[in-house]
């Protein structure tokens, strides 16, 4: 356990490959460019390993076992593929970072970003150009959605099956390293999505090399990781590897870990525990601040508490009542998840408390859910008026500003930024992006392509949408998730003010919930919040409001010093 994984260059044309497959008593070696050999590979432990001799960067090689090839597990370059060759890649790489020390959490602005869509070459080279616009706005940090070797050239990265080779056609590992370095040159930290809940079906060969799932549990994806079973500690070693490449080889700043409410998991350490304490440890040691985000539906205070007191440990997690209580409000639906949702007062009690469903029946759910908040710092809270599930997972991919007016806009933009939690945008959403994010993958397997489809039709059936869903695997659903990029508008504009006023008013930029006040009025759908002695009015109806003696008009907001 805790040795290297996957192929690393020594220097001098060696190279030091290793890979765990308890399964098997001989493993071999393919390397099969520039020049073709295969090498029998040395059992110790369940791992297989040896030391080979001219061997450099840019070299192709399988494993073979059973007479089968199969690429590596923890490979750090697909330039193929999911079923081709690995590529051994080096490590070495010119940064420019050496003061960048990290970002504060309480000074996170979030920027969440597809690297596919985010430009027509939908690279990582092509999204350095824009990152000086992003630091116009305000925006802090970039929150990169899964970047690990997925099937084909499109996909919103959570069916990756290579965990640590960076998708091949965003650039490849160089590529990522480039991005991060000129984030941290205009003082923008890079969080890395991160799914360790599962792996996607198509190219997932690690259950042919050891006991990486377990049949004991399912997720809404198939088989369960086996976090907890026989040989679980190299399973828990294989993504604690991942998760501590990042930071070392990569310079990530943090990493959001997907849905993991999806990971089962029952040891008395769970394996999210210490995903987030050899984080913290690697962070310490190199003297940099890096940061865990959780991804959880659970309303379940133990994510964000520490492991001293029996918590995961996380320092922030995603709020998806914030969100379900807001676009409710704007938009009126409640079907779905958004049910129980629709007053004002509901989004007061999360502004106050941090959840709204903390132990009452959830009608969604059929039963009690969530427990209270145990935290009153407001920066263990992400929250959103759009991100790409809430927008992705909608029959059409419509975003609010193909649903709401331009006024409700303006007043979401304010409820966001103006809250006591870290504010999160996805991308497009900062001057009001017309162009849907829509469900898209390429996989191969024709069977597999329907069964998506299938699969996509299903998820609707319990909201009230209409029409017929677009086909996830149709290169025009792609396409038309492309961003515009037309920022600099007056939306553009507003979010530049409303961060400006972030940072600057000691009041608003103080996350301490204990200062939240907030009078809610369920009939006339108004909300006043006082952040310290800061009044932010808030007016959620159609018609002129008067909160607090200031006048609003339709959908209407303002601030008082």
């Amino acid at each position: 356990m805790n040795q290297l994984l996957g192929a690393h260059l020594l220097g001098g044309g060696r190279c030091e490959f290793r890979v765990w497959a308890p399964l098997h008593r001989k493993v071999s070696l393919h390397i099969i460019s520039p020049a073709d050999r295969v090498i029998d590979l040395t059992p110790r432990g369940g791992y297989h390993e040896a030391i080979v001799d001219d061997v450099r960067e840019g070299a192709r090689y399988v494993f073979i076992m059973n007479g089968r090839e199969r690429p590596d597990p923890a490979s750090r370059s697909q330039p193929d593929g999911v079923h081709a060759a690995s590529e051994v890649i080096g490590s070495d790489f010119e940064w420019h970072d050496a003061g960048w020390r990290g970002l504060p959490l309480e000074d996170h602005v979030l920027y969440e970003l597809h690297p596919g869509t985010f430009t027509s070459e939908g690279t990582f080279d092509a999204a350095i150009g824009r990152l000086d616009t992003l630091e116009e706005l305000g925006i802090t940090a970039i929150e990169l959605l899964p970047v690990g070797q997925f099937p084909g050239w499109r996909n919103w990265g959570y069916d990756g099956v290579y965990v640590g080779a960076v998708q091949s056609s965003y650039g490849g590992p160089r590529a990522l390293k480039r991005f991060v370095d000129a984030c941290h040159a205009r003082g923008l930290a890079v969080v890395l999505d991160v799914v360790y809940n599962h792996l996607g079906p198509e190219g997932n060969y690690l259950s042919e090399f050891a006991p990486y799932f377990t049949d004991r549990y399912r997720t809404p994806w198939g088989l369960a990781l086996n976090f907890d079973g026989p040989h679980s500690d190299e399973v828990r070693w294989f993504f604690l590897h991942n998760a501590l490449q990042w930071i070392d080889e990569f310079h990530i700043d943090g990493l959001r870990v997907d849905a993991v409410h999806a990971i089962k998991d029952h040891t008395a350490e769970p394996f999210l525990q210490e995903l987030t304490t050899a984080v913290r440890e690697r962070g310490a040691k190199l003297g940099r601040m890096v940061w865990t985000f959780a991804e959880s539906n659970l309303n379940d205070p133990r994510v964000i508490t520490p492991k001293e007191q029996l918590g995961l440990g996380f320092d922030a997690q995603w709020n998806d009542d914030y969100h379900h209580s807001l676009h409710t409000l704007l938009t009126g639906e409640d079907a779905g998840y958004y049910e129980g949702f629709g007053k004002v007062s509901h989004l007061a009690t999360v502004l106050r408390e941090g959840f709204y469903w903390s132990g009452q029946h959830n009608p969604y759910r059929g039963r009690r859910y969530g427990a209270k908040a145990k935290t009153r710092n407001g920066a263990q809270f992400v929250v959103f008026a759009q991100n790409h599930d809430q927008i992705g997972n909608r029959m059409h991919g419509e975003r609010l500003s193909q649903i709401v007016s331009r006024e409700q806009l303006r007043l979401a933009a304010a409820v966001i930024v103006l809250s006591p939690f870290l504010p999160m945008l996805f991308m497009g959403e900062e001057y009001g992006e017309t162009a849907p994010f829509q469900y898209f993958t390429s996989h191969s397997d024709a069977e597999l392509i329907e069964a998506v489809r299938r699969g996509r039709r299903e998820e609707f059936r319990e909201f009230a949408w209409r029409g017929e869903a677009p086909d996830p695997h149709g290169e025009e659903t792609f396409e038309r998730s492309r961003l515009t990029w037309q920022p600099h508008n007056e939306l553009w504009q507003l979010y530049q003010e409303l961060f400006r006023l972030r940072r600057e008013t000691p009041q608003l930029r103080s996350l301490d919930m204990s200062a939240v006040r907030t009078v809610a009025n369920d009939e006339e759908r108004t909300l006043a919040v006082w952040r310290g002695d800061v009044l932010i009015a808030f007016n959620f109806s159609g018609e002129p409001r008067t909160v607090e003696g200031i006048e609003l008009g339709p959908w209407g907001w303002a601030l008082r010093t």
